[in-house]
């Protein structure tokens, strides 16, 4: 049992992806500060941030729906990662080694979110 939500493994891999991202978005061009940066940065920290709120939530209904909220983020930030890959901002393996940690991220809340609904 986790006494904080920094103890858990899927927070602190949530929390090295938003850092991750931060930096990998901090040579895309001043253009995109109000749209890629702004996205990627926004849902990579989103996905960490909402692990946080699930782990104080008091039922399992509410953790289970923002495990759930979290779960889109990671999802979302994979989307931008793509989109920026496709128009050349990032390279194929800087793409690659997020989405795979996302998809782990991801993995991980859905095993959080089936348990917390195995009763209802």
């Amino acid at each position: 049992m986790y006494h904080d939500f920094t103890e858990m493994p899927v927070w602190q891999k949530a929390m090295d992806i938003a850092v991750e991202c931060y930096f990998l978005t901090e040579r895309l061009p001043r253009k995109e500060d109000y749209g890629l940066t702004s996205q990627i940065r926004r849902s990579a920290e989103s996905v960490s941030a909402n692990i946080a709120e699930a782990f104080r939530r008091r039922t399992n209904k509410d953790k289970s729906r923002v495990y759930d909220i979290s779960s889109s983020e990671a999802s979302e930030t994979k989307s931008h990662l793509i989109y920026g890959n496709r128009v050349k901002y990032f390279t194929d393996e800087e793409c690659k080694k997020l989405i795979d940690e996302l998809d782990v991220v991801i993995h991980e809340l859905n095993k959080i979110i089936n348990y917390l609904n195995r009763d209802s």
